[in-house]
């Protein structure tokens, strides 16, 4: 669908870079909203690993979601952008203290505690500055995930989360310290899950962990069952919005909230991920012995998904009309991982002509590298480009 792009915006900008459909990303979070907002308690975070590109953080919190971060620099990010403080969460396996020092300066909304240790230290640091810092647990639900085995959060080899069984001790250790307050239990089973059966399995553990919590008289104010909704990557055009409804109807359905409860939810690749492409020139095109490459301009130094994920994008050359052929779509960069695709069928490419690297707004731009002493790419979007002239 080349009537997305502003060809003639591109053709004298430099490339590589990242675009952003910003029409197509708040017609994405009305989905969000309308879809959360018809199910009493449902409070939506954006997880800012997936893209911290100030302009989308700015429209994300106009839209009125939260804000989950796995770092300090991320909570800065979030404060930065006028996330509110108490509409921030905060998890991470191995934060430092300044980290957490931060989260405590800002008084924000939860730390997502995934150890034992981690709630001591966090209870320490607190008692220094006189606060009391309010804790939801990771719980480790040994729930497997239909993704990749990389981005798979939930099982017990997994290094995230308390396991269950150290769940209500840790519980009764929290409520002792007299610097935290129990508010909660945080799950996360992973990414780019399509199957809602995955999300329906997260309920039904959820379910019984709270059935074993009340027999010892444990009440639990809020539960966070992290994001993990995955995206269309083979049909951006077809399929841009994911299925909110159904993601959002499966807890409603599947998980027995209790009276006054909360339900977060921590929305990363489904926000963003969509209304991203990374544009890119095409260098020269290489006839090798039994096929022909497309050597572009960007490299997985802009884009690392294909190559630490082997990860499918949908790969379009905006600028041509002509009849298709193969090509393996390639990179600059000094390493044989350096591709975007094989056997990638693009209308016959030349020299120039851009290439659009689809469903790039998710862990695009937020993971690229400065390897080979490349420059990081740009991210703009399309309110701004609109305007260049």
């Amino acid at each position: 669908m080349k009537g997305r792009f502003p060809i003639a915006k591109f053709e004298s900008m430099r490339t590589p870079f990242y675009y952003y459909d910003t029409d197509l990303l708040r017609q994405t979070l009305r989905a969000i909203n309308d879809e959360a907002g018809r199910h009493e308690g449902f409070v939506v975070h954006y997880a800012i690993k997936a893209n911290a590109n100030p302009k989308l953080l700015q429209i994300i919190r106009e839209a009125g979601l939260g804000a989950d971060c796995v770092s300090g620099g991320e909570i800065q990010a979030s404060v930065d952008a006028g996330f509110p403080a108490e509409r921030i969460v905060y998890a991470g396996v191995g934060k430092s203290d300044w980290e957490i020092n931060l989260g405590l300066d800002h008084d924000i909304f939860s730390f997502n505690v995934e150890s034992l240790a981690e709630l001591e230290v966090i209870n320490e640091l607190a008692a220094a500055k006189g606060k009391v810092a309010r804790i939801a647990l990771r719980i480790n639900p040994n729930v497997g995930a239909h993704t990749h085995a990389n981005i798979t959060t939930g099982l017990a080899e997994n290094k995230f989360g308390i396991a269950m069984r150290d769940m209500e001790p840790v519980i009764e250790q929290a409520r002792q310290m007299e610097n935290v307050k129990f508010v909660g239990l945080h799950f996360h089973i992973g990414s780019q899950i399509l199957d809602m059966g995955d999300f329906e399995a997260l309920c039904n553990r959820i379910n019984d962990l709270q059935q074993e919590l009340e027999r010892h008289r444990i009440k639990v104010e809020n539960i966070n069952v992290g994001g993990g909704l995955g995206v269309d990557y083979q049909h951006p055009n077809r399929v841009p919005v994911p299925d909110f409804k159904a993601y959002f109807d499966t807890y409603a359905k599947k998980l027995k909230l209790r009276q006054g409860q909360t339900l977060h939810f921590e929305l990363g690749r489904a926000v963003v991920a969509q209304c991203g492409s990374l544009i890119t020139r095409t260098l020269y095109v290489k006839q090798g012995t039994a096929k022909q490459f497309a050597i572009v301009d960007a490299g997985m130094t802009d884009l690392i998904r294909p190559a630490l994920y082997q990860a499918y994008h949908k790969i379009e050359n905006i600028t041509s009309e002509e009849p298709v052929e193969q090509y393996d779509v390639v990179g600059p960069i000094c390493e044989s991982s350096d591709v975007f695709g094989k056997h990638v069928d693009l209308n016959r490419t030349q020299r120039g002509d851009l290439i659009a690297i689809r469903t790039a707004g998710a862990y695009g731009e937020i993971m690229a590298s400065q390897y080979n002493c490349r420059p990081l790419p740009q991210g703009y979007t399309s309110d701004e480009i609109k305007f260049r002239s």
